[in-house]
């Protein structure tokens, strides 16, 4: 028991010392940097090494020491870093989780640290995404549009017509689609899965195809929530398609995306939207001779708009080399460099240049469907509305996931979203 409490005081000696600065050491060594990155996949994490390794070769007095995180246990995870004044220097995130870390104090203003390159390569409408209050807290660098995965040969063999990105299919047409495909695949079969293990994100960001917005920042600043029936366009389609027409899955509602890929490849479903990233898992793990394609989601009075909470990278408000750990993000988030991390994580890069890039526009494996979705994503509804992690975890998921189960009707969905929620958004917004 010893030997063990030894090693872990060293272990956790060692990982503070990690992030000394050259002030701190008496031989005055170079600065060293901890950036903290949330790549999981092997392509991803290969691509981020390879980018410290390079400006660790060319920047002898900056020194960057990569620190694998995990998606899973981030929020919880940077706040007891923050609290307890480890946080890393550049940390890896994701928008929607950014809101409650901003106002809290605990991640630094970039607003003047980030070099004007790099603030024109990202469009305007990437950057509200990590706007807070006034004060830019994160660079959004890879954003991940929802698709539609299809397996071409059933979707063909219908005779359905298939959508692109310039003429995709209505909300209601896709409902008709189902049906017919439905109808056509056989008992045991559905055009759909919909697998909503986390259906806020996919309910929010979709709705914002038909105009849904469900938050509302008042004159006074403060976000109330309203269900409109422009938000109910899109959760009642999906409620529709499991409970009335029967063209979607109820089994995989409460399954997540790589749940439902076997069935995909099995014939059992014909269509499962999905995150663009999944397009890895489907190469991968595809049987020899499956045909899939990627068709854009259903557009509806604002056309294929959908909300993203793109994935970010922001410096620590503790950090002793805000400056170097700036300059580590210009370099890190190059066009080339960041066309190189969409690559690896398969999903499309928020720079303009970068995403113009040639290979993110090919038909192969659905890239050009992707990129050319990319131009309409917007800023997720919930993204600067603190208290929103708290509402989804315990207001919204169990709402939603009763509703399109079929346990609730609509008028009870907006009930709980509404009043539920607004009691919680109120904790956050006492003045």
């Amino acid at each position: 028991m010893r030997v063990r409490t030894f090693a872990a005081v060293v272990a956790a000696l060692a990982l503070l010392l990690t992030g000394c600065s050259a002030e701190d050491d008496p031989d005055g060594g170079p600065v060293r940097l901890r950036f903290q990155s949330l790549a999981w996949q092997k392509e991803s994490v290969d691509a981020n090494k390879e980018l410290v390794a390079e400006w660790n070769a060319t920047h002898p007095d900056i020194q960057v020491d990569y620190v694998q995180g995990s998606w899973d246990s981030v929020h919880d995870q940077l706040l007891t870093s923050f609290e307890g004044g480890e946080a890393p220097d550049v940390i890896h995130d994701a928008s929607d989780d950014l809101a409650d870390f901003a106002y809290g104090g605990y991640l630094a203003d970039l607003t003047g640290l980030l070099p004007e390159r790099l603030k024109a390569a990202i469009p305007a409408r990437s950057w509200e995404t990590t706007t807070f209050g006034g004060g830019i807290y994160g660079v959004p660098f890879l954003q991940e549009p929802r698709v539609i995965m299809a397996n071409k040969r059933i979707l063909e063999a219908s005779g359905v017509r298939l959508p692109t990105p310039e003429k995709p299919w209505s909300w209601p047409e896709f409902r008709q689609v189902a049906k017919e495909l439905t109808a056509a695949m056989g008992q045991g079969k559905y055009a759909v899965a919909w697998p909503l293990k986390e259906p806020v994100s996919v309910s929010l960001n979709l709705g914002l195809s038909a105009g849904g917005q469900l938050f509302h920042r008042e004159p006074d600043g403060k976000v109330t929530i309203r269900f409109t029936e422009r938000d109910g366009v899109v959760p009642g389609t999906l409620h529709d398609q499991v409970n009335t027409d029967h063209s979607a899955s109820r089994s995989t509602l409460g399954s997540g995306g790589s749940d439902a890929l076997p069935g995909f490849f099995g014939g059992t479903y014909a269509m499962v939207p999905l995150g663009f990233s999944y397009r890895q898992q489907i190469t991968q793990q595809a049987p020899k001779g499956f045909e899939w394609i990627v068709l854009p989601a259903p557009a509806g009075k604002d056309g294929l708009a959908q909300g993203v909470s793109p994935q970010t990278l922001s410096i620590a408000e503790d950090s002793r080399h805000k400056k170097e750990a700036a300059a580590f993000l210009d370099f890190f988030l190059q066009p080339a460099n960041m066309v190189r991390l969409a690559r690896g994580d398969w999903m499309l890069p928020t720079g303009t240049d970068a995403l113009a890039d040639p290979s993110l526009h090919t038909v192969k494996d659905g890239w050009a469907t992707g990129a050319a979705v990319a131009r309409h994503l917007r800023s997720a509804p919930a993204q600067s509305v603190r208290g929103y992690p708290e509402w989804k975890d315990k207001v919204a998921t169990p709402a939603y996931q009763e509703y399109y189960s079929g346990a609730i009707d609509a008028a009870e969905l907006r009930r709980r979203l509404e009043k539920d929620g607004n009691l919680v958004l109120a904790r956050y917004q006492r003045d």
